[in-house]
């Protein structure tokens, strides 16, 4: 059974990495109790990367036109240049070189959203955002999902100066 199927109706703007035959073999192998530190590394990064990748699939590109060695002209796309990384500390960060591999020289904050002193809510307790984060599409890394109250914290504190449409989680 899908992520999909179990959450029900999804909003327009929710998009699910499709689970294909290799999406489901890295799973498979993160779950395996007997796979390895290193065959884990591998796997937990190649994932982080197919969603950094399906993330990218989702930004806006503008059309270009290039040279090749031949002279041959090449009508291509770039997609767009103020894009950001934040993750939630500790957890996000596993997912930071996948996005570093993508994007060279990204700017990446970092959000650390906890409950304290026996508070049913999450908080924030420390930000370090891009002073110009409210112009940029922001990546937002969390690969654990339990009960969402952090990743609804993080999207809320966020939306404060970046509009919706510009966050991808």
């Amino acid at each position: 059974m899908s992520v999909a199927a179990d959450c029900g109706a999804l909003p327009a703007n929710v998009h699910v990495l499709k689970c294909n035959d290799q999406v489901k073999a890295l799973q498979s192998s993160l779950r395996n109790r007997d796979t390895g530190r290193g065959d884990f590394i591998f796997c937990a990064d190649r994932l982080s990367r197919l969603a950094v990748e399906e993330g990218l699939n989702l930004l806006p590109f503008t059309e270009r036109s290039v040279f090749c060695p031949t002279g041959a002209k090449y009508e291509g796309v770039q997609f767009c240049k103020k894009i950001c990384g934040v993750s939630l500390m500790r957890s996000g960060e596993a997912m930071e070189l996948a996005l570093r591999e993508c994007c060279r020289s990204i700017r990446i904050g970092k959000l650390l959203i906890k409950r304290t002193n026996g508070s049913p809510k999450p908080s924030m307790i420390y930000a370090k955002l891009p002073l110009d984060i409210d112009q940029r599409w922001v990546f937002l890394m969390h690969p654990l999902l339990d009960t969402g109250e952090t990743l609804v914290k993080s999207v809320e504190l966020l939306q404060e100066r970046v509009p919706e449409k510009r966050l991808l989680c």
